[in-house]
């Protein structure tokens, strides 16, 4: 299970050491930009559409989420995202996105909830500061956290509902730096899923292992 700072209510403030100089991170993350959110948006979109009839409550390998609560789970986060980006407090938002926001109509509860966020995203300041349940943090950083939760929950969707696992190579890129620099710190926090052993070369294998995931995970 991957889950946002926002998620994890009561947690202490990680202290996040990223490694500046690391040519790699340059490329991928520059805390004066955003990841491409409309981007990240438009790929789950399109998986969550794509969800055949009659795999909703399929499992994933989100060991606790059926793929309707998957989908669930980021109706959520993009619902709180339009609070968070306008620099609302946990406090004044409350409880109102606890439980089931997408009843029968997953879908369409989705693309309300990414409608909401998608266009907060585009004019997004990324030095503005954003309060988040770890505490104050930049927005570049909740940026880097929501794409990764839609990169790694987009192929957490597409196992769950038989869809291509491939993801975009330049998101997994981003997901495997972020992943590296991060996972330790947030280890027991309940952000990240502990990582698993991985001998493989493959980013997307790599970047999924780090974030707890089998890439050959079956249902059965």
């Amino acid at each position: 299970m991957f889950l946002l700072a926002v998620a994890s209510l009561g947690a202490a403030p990680p202290q996040l050491t990223p490694s500046r100089g690391d040519k790699e991170r340059e490329l991928c993350m520059d805390a004066s930009t955003l990841p491409p959110m409309a981007k990240a948006i438009d790929r789950f979109d399109t998986r969550v559409r794509a969800v055949p009839d009659g795999r909703w409550d399929d499992p994933t390998p989100c060991t606790e989420w059926t793929v309707r609560d998957l989908v669930n789970h980021l109706v959520s986060e993009h619902l709180w995202a339009t609070h968070i980006l306008a620099n609302e407090t946990l406090e004044q938002v409350g409880s109102r996105y606890d439980g089931d926001l997408v009843g029968t109509e997953p879908v369409a509860a989705w693309e309300g909830a990414a409608r909401g966020s998608r266009p907060r995203w585009a004019v997004a300041d990324a030095r503005a500061t954003v309060h988040l349940s770890m505490g104050d943090a930049p927005l570049s950083t909740y940026a880097e956290q929501m794409f990764v939760d839609l990169t790694v929950h987009e192929w957490d969707l597409a196992c769950g509902s038989g869809q291509d696992r491939s993801l975009d190579p330049d998101a997994v890129a981003f997901c495997l730096v972020w992943a590296q620099e991060n996972v330790e710190q947030f280890a027991g926090l309940g952000i990240v899923a502990p990582p698993i052993p991985c001998t493989s070369d493959d980013p997307m294998v790599r970047m999924l292992a780090l974030l707890g995931r089998d890439a050959a995970w079956s249902p059965r």
